[in-house]
């Protein structure tokens, strides 16, 4: 029985809001302006991202391996 859809909403939902949050409140410890804060925060959403995709794929990656 698979539980795809109940089991990874958790992804859908939650993880994005945390990495905007996230890349807002750790920008806006290093500026002041809320140009640089935006600018910055877009930098480090896109970088955690695709670095949790990377970790994804790696998994899903090593899952068909075995």
């Amino acid at each position: 029985m698979h539980t795809f859809p109940l089991a990874h909403s958790i992804y859908l939902f939650d993880l994005p809001l945390l990495i905007v949050l996230i890349s807002l409140v750790y920008s806006a410890t290093r500026f002041d302006q809320w140009g640089a804060i935006l600018r910055e925060a877009l930098r480090w959403g896109l970088r955690l991202a695709m670095f949790l995709v990377t970790i994804c794929v790696i998994l899903y990656v090593l899952h068909l391996l075995t």
